[in-house]
């Protein structure tokens, strides 16, 4: 195969055309002959046995072309891929093919996206606000009353119910004297205060004990379900038992037995340090999240449909990985959203295409300040990634290609230029409301 000719055309394309050479045709025409034999009858010879001659005096020399050129498409689209000049992305697209007369040899013509020019302004001293990492010791405290709430022991216990409780409860609902499919229940666990019944129901299971029975006169919201919404109800409720939730006492026998520490201070500056590496990884991300914007809206570049392609593919794929990682089929989850696989895709083109001008601008940045990435720095992101995808270092090269890790690379120093150059604003409310917006990231490699 050869190129015979190149040409840049508008929209950022360009047109290849290949040759196809009569040796390679003659091989690929010739495997369709093979492939094709045996369904082909010709008089005088037992089904394939013919020669390919008389098959194809018999019935014209194209008999085989069809088949041949579908063959060789893909090699003419990698060869072109390879050998051409221009940067282009995405796969290209057949446009025309021209069979010589004497069937020896083709032409095929090749459209392809470039790869887009990009011009950036200014990516240094950029300024963003960015908040003062603040952990008050209520925060503290939170968590560790919900650590206290997860190895709390139940008691029975005999007195009135007061919220907190945990009720075991018989109860069964009565609509104008009758009973309602779905309004019964044995046996009930019900903590008192969760807000799990209609409102004002267990407020009135306050104050009951074990053995009792009760009627609470309650009325369904006017939101609950249609048939139900705004009606009366009486519940006949049976306090079968009462369990009370004690707490552990918050010492340092606690804090043995939930963590790896031996004293309560110990414990809490674990707890500010988690909270405060958590806060500050958000924190980073929204500062430059911000700064990214300004270079995309400073930046100039035709992106071509190719490239959102991809990246959505990318998304796509990163999403059900997602999903299956939580236990989740990808598709019922769609199916429980209300929408289509097609229209769920749709709905992340947007920020597919701001990922793609991000990476474009990074890659720009990375091209001015000459970044050039070392074998150490290679090895060592390899040995890091394939420790996080829990693979064998030597299988995780053979699926993540050296060039992908180069560019990642090439993409995180970008990064960091822009960041390490950027000035520090002074953050208020206004700047809290601006940075809850999503915060597009660097591709990852999967």
């Amino acid at each position: 195969m050869k190129i015979i000719s190149s040409e840049k055309k508008e929209k950022n394309e360009v047109e290849l055309v290949i040759e196809v050479q009569p040796e390679e045709l003659e091989t690929a025409v010739n495997k369709a002959f093979i492939k094709n034999r045996s369904r082909i009858s010709v008089p005088g010879f037992r089904k394939g046995k013919a020669p390919r001659k008389i098959i194809e005096k018999m019935y014209g020399v194209e008999i085989f072309l069809s088949d041949a050129l579908d063959d060789i498409l893909p090699d003419v689209l990698r060869f072109a891929m390879d050998e051409t000049e221009f940067d282009i992305v995405g796969y290209p697209t057949i446009t025309d093919m021209d069979v010589k007369d004497d069937k020896r040899s083709a032409e095929i013509t090749l459209t392809a996206a470039l790869h887009p020019e990009v011009t950036i302004g200014e990516y240094k001293g950029l300024s963003a606000p960015k908040p003062v990492i603040e952990i008050p010791e209520s925060e503290i405290d939170a968590q560790i009353e919900t650590t206290r709430e997860r190895n709390a022991r139940m008691e029975k216990v005999e007195r009135p119910a007061e919220i907190g409780d945990i009720a075991i409860i018989d109860f069964e609902g009565f609509i104008d004297g009758v009973a309602f499919e779905g309004g019964k229940g044995d046996s009930h666990e019900l903590t008192l205060g969760s807000g799990s019944f209609i409102p004002g129901f267990e407020e009135k299971v306050e104050g009951m004990e074990a053995g009792e029975t009760r009627d609470i006169e309650l009325v369904f919201p006017e939101d609950y379900k249609e048939d139900l919404a705004g009606k009366p109800v009486v519940f006949k409720v049976t306090l079968n038992e009462l369990r009370e939730k004690i707490l552990p006492e918050l010492d340092d026998e606690f804090v043995k037995d939930v963590s790896e520490f031996d004293t309560i201070d110990e414990y809490r500056a674990d707890i500010r340090e988690k909270i405060v590496k958590t806060r500050q990884q958000d924190v980073d991300e929204t500062f430059e999240n911000i700064l990214m914007e300004q270079i995309v809206e400073s930046m100039e570049a035709e992106v071509p449909d190719e490239m959102v392609n991809e990246q959505l593919d990318l998304s796509m794929k990163n999403f059900s990985s997602r999903m299956s990682s939580y236990g989740m089929d990808p598709d019922k989850y769609m199916q429980m959203m209300g929408v289509t696989p097609e229209v769920f895709r749709e709905r992340m083109r947007e920020g597919s295409e701001k990922q793609v001008r991000i990476q474009l601008a990074l890659g720009k940045i990375a091209e001015l300040e000459g970044i050039v990435v070392s074998d150490e720095e290679i090895e060592a992101e390899y040995k890091e990634a394939s420790e996080r995808y829990k693979m064998e270092i030597g299988k995780f090269k053979e699926t993540v290609a050296r060039d992908d890790i180069i560019h990642d690379l090439k993409l995180r120093g970008a990064v960091k230029i822009v960041v390490d150059s950027a000035i520090v604003e002074e953050f208020n409310e206004d700047d809290a409301k601006k940075t809850k917006s999503k915060k597009p990231k660097l591709k990852k490699q999967s």
